[in-house]
């Protein structure tokens, strides 16, 4: 998906029988729309008199936000050309001995590229997790629920990429490298549960 891409062209294409975009791009553009949505509060609450106590706290986060919805938007043709290296790899002739040596060490190196992708979008998702929770608290009343809608995407794209890691690390054989990413990932998981649903709770009692 390029920058300029609209929404139904990308849509097309997941609903398409091409391997690309697919689950990887869906979850970086679900924690993108995570960090446009703190955005979109922090900025109708940035300029009220009623929210000048917590303004620069919010500026601060609008700059996280943003960096972090760019970052997330370039990850998913990161994860399509990851997709296609690993592709590409296992595409390889393997009739000689040499080429399947050749071929497996390039299988090897583009699914560790295939399981950093996707866990490089966990991370992020989990910074803008970790966002919502400010911006959950103090940011302009009129505009909270979207703040709750922020932290479930975010949510919804940090467990979707980790399911990209999960499969590309089972077919490492450097398993020194998958159990260090898969104990990374475990710990953004374990962590981000409980705090999506405290952040889910505080929004859902200011609006109800």
């Amino acid at each position: 998906m390029a920058a300029n891409e609209t929404i139904q062209a990308f849509l097309d294409g997941l609903a398409s029988s091409a391997p690309t975009p697919g689950g990887g791009g869906a979850a970086a553009i679900s924690g993108a729309m995570g960090a446009a949505l703190l955005s979109m509060v922090c900025n109708l609450t940035i300029g009220k008199k009623k929210y000048v106590e917590v303004e620069a706290e919010l500026k601060e986060i609008l700059g996280q936000s943003e960096a972090l919805r760019a970052e997330l938007t370039g990850m998913i043709a990161d994860d399509v050309a990851a997709f296609d290296a690993v592709m590409g790899a296992y595409g390889l002739p393997k009739t000689t001995d040499e080429e399947k040596a050749v071929r497996a060490e390039k299988i090897q190196a583009a699914l560790k590229v295939a399981t950093d992708v996707p866990l490089e979008c966990c991370r992020a998702c989990r910074k803008v997790i970790d966002l919502a929770q400010t911006v959950a608290d103090k940011g302009n009343l009129n505009v909270i629920s979207d703040a709750g809608v922020a932290v479930l995407s975010a949510h919804a794209g940090l467990r979707s990429a980790a399911l990209n890691v999960y499969v590309n690390a089972k077919g490492l054989d450097d398993r020194a490298f998958a159990e260090a990413r898969l104990s990374e990932l475990e710990g953004l998981l374990g962590t981000a549960g409980p705090l999506n649903e405290s952040i889910y709770e505080v929004v859902k009692a200011k609006v109800n």
